[in-house]
């Protein structure tokens, strides 16, 4: 776990058993580079980094088009949970940190105590900076549903790297194993192996 972000996990990505895939939340939070090798694609003979370049922009340009769209939805339909965690959404896999802050949020005035919704907050907050905010919210979640796995882990994420809380990191990674025993990290290690590493360190 090199890099704290891509070590968050968001709820729809993370995988417990062998692997868990944040954030991400804390993922959710990882992005993944596409290169265009076909015969005859427009751009191929580019050079590598102009490429690049090209990709970066056509895809931010398609996510403003697509975060334009959702804010028009959820100011057409403010009491539409689903429409801001639409854009709560887009704005996370963006980093649009602040703007899903204020999405989440919006959609957890309609949904209150909704754990999938207070985890993907946490994990923006974490990223904003902001990581005691991050571990209220993911207290929430563990109080709403206190088998929200991935609220657990991204807890003691941010325990152990952000608040240098390492006893509190561990008995949170406890709680998500008691919750699952398979239950592992984005790299594939489980968390009780996570757990004894740590320990070890104290």
């Amino acid at each position: 776990m090199t890099d704290n972000d891509n070590t968050y996990v968001k709820k729809t990505t993370m995988l417990i058993s062998v692997a868990v895939a944040l954030a991400v939340g804390f993922i959710t939070g990882v992005v993944y580079g596409v290169y265009k090798t076909g015969t005859g694609t427009p751009g191929q003979h580019m050079p590598v980094e102009q490429r690049q370049v090209a990709e970066a922009e056509s895809a931010a340009k398609a996510n403003a088009e697509k975060i334009k769209s959702f804010q028009e939805k959820a100011k057409q339909s403010p009491g539409d949970a689903k429409a801001w965690i639409n854009l709560g959404n887009i704005c996370f896999d963006s980093g649009l940190h602040e703007k899903a802050i204020q999405a989440y949020n919006k959609a957890l005035e309609i949904t209150p105590g909704n754990a999938d919704i207070l985890t993907d907050l946490g994990v923006m907050y974490r990223r904003n900076g902001q990581p005691k905010k991050a571990i209220e919210s993911f207290d929430k979640a563990i109080a709403s549903d206190s088998k929200h796995e991935h609220a657990r882990f991204n807890k003691g994420i941010v325990l152990m790297h952000d608040l240098n809380d390492q006893e509190g990191a561990i008995k949170a990674w406890k709680g998500l194993v008691e919750v699952n025993p398979m239950a592992a990290t984005p790299s594939g290690m489980f968390v009780d192996e996570l757990i004894k590493r740590f320990s070890k360190k104290k």
